[in-house]
């Protein structure tokens, strides 16, 4: 007599899935950690750029100089800077500066890209060298350009007394001081350009290169043709960077010229800066900073539209 066969229930390794009520209070404290992780950036966030916009945008419809009430002006405040002679050379100032510092920066980082974008000794020291006056406080550089640029003490006139050169006012000299002031800029800052220049040089593929000159192209011929427009991107977006960097010029000024000679060197970022925390007028130093986010913003779409266009032609 046989027995039969006891039948076996299959086991498997997957668990019950879990109940409805599970699901959603793990995903509810999933949730929770995921948020107490963001928290202290958020906090950050809120306490130091959202908060002050949206109350120094508040302020720009009051008067108020830190003290007493503040009371409601409606659009005077933005009226009163249509109609600002100093804030208007200020601005005109801030251009000049713009003009000439962000096709300098770009011409001069490139440039520098180039020459450091090769393999010899010691290329690791150049590039050190070329990125240290980048980290160099604002302070620093201030007090390096009045050594350098003083009339009666720098060494720049040194070397041009040796020269039998004429001896310049530079920081005393209105003509000459936003030139000193561009030339201490080039110093930090175009090391950025170089760093932001020498990485879209080095992701160009090689046998696009060996492939232009194999074709007969010069050095001249493989940079104009087969490098530069690849850079474009890189070119737009350093050029949008740096002017943002113009236009918010600041502390530069402070440390050197305090907006002087007789506010040849006031830019708008310092005449905001003299209006709210020298002249107590922070509703209408808010209005100006907002002007100048709209003036900037602006500007800033235009730019990226105009790229972007170009950017599909070509690829046409």
């Amino acid at each position: 007599m046989t027995t039969p066969a006891l039948r076996t229930r299959p086991t498997t390794d997957t668990a019950p899935p879990r109940p409805p009520r599970r699901r959603r209070s793990a995903a509810a404290r999933e949730g929770l950690a995921g948020w107490g992780f963001v928290a202290p950036a958020l906090a950050v966030v809120l306490g130091l750029t959202i908060f002050p916009g949206v109350w120094a945008l508040v302020l720009s419809f009051q008067r108020w100089d830190g003290f007493s009430p503040p009371s409601f002006a409606g659009i005077e405040n933005y009226q009163d800077l249509a109609t600002d002679a100093s804030a208007l050379a200020a601005a005109v100032h801030t251009l000049l500066y713009t003009v000439l510092f962000v096709p300098a920066s770009l011409l001069l980082g490139l440039a520098l890209a180039v020459a450091l974008n090769r393999r010899i000794r010691f290329i690791g020291l150049y590039r050190t060298a070329i990125f240290v006056p980048f980290v160099a406080s604002a302070a620093a550089t201030g007090i390096l350009a009045t050594y350098l640029f003083s009339p009666q003490f720098g060494i720049v006139n040194n070397v041009l007394r040796v020269l039998h050169v004429p001896p310049q006012g530079w920081l005393e000299d209105r003509a000459e001081a936003m030139v000193v002031i561009v030339i201490m800029s080039l110093w930090g800052q175009a090391a950025f350009t170089t760093v932001i220049y020498l990485a879209a040089l080095q992701d160009v593929p090689g046998d696009v290169l060996e492939a232009a000159r194999i074709d007969g192209a010069n050095n001249w011929q493989t940079f104009w043709r087969v490098v530069w427009p690849q850079l474009a991107p890189v070119t737009a977006f350093v050029g949008i960077y740096q002017t943002l960097q113009a236009v918010q010029l600041f502390d530069l000024v402070y440390a050197t010229t305090r907006g002087g000679p007789l506010d040849a060197t006031q830019t708008i970022v310092y005449y905001l800066w003299k209006t709210a925390f020298q002249n107590l007028q922070f509703g209408y130093g808010s209005a100006i900073a907002y002007g100048m986010f709209f003036v900037t913003l602006t500007a800033t779409v235009i730019v990226t539209l105009v790229q972007r266009r170009a950017g599909r032609n070509a690829s046409r």
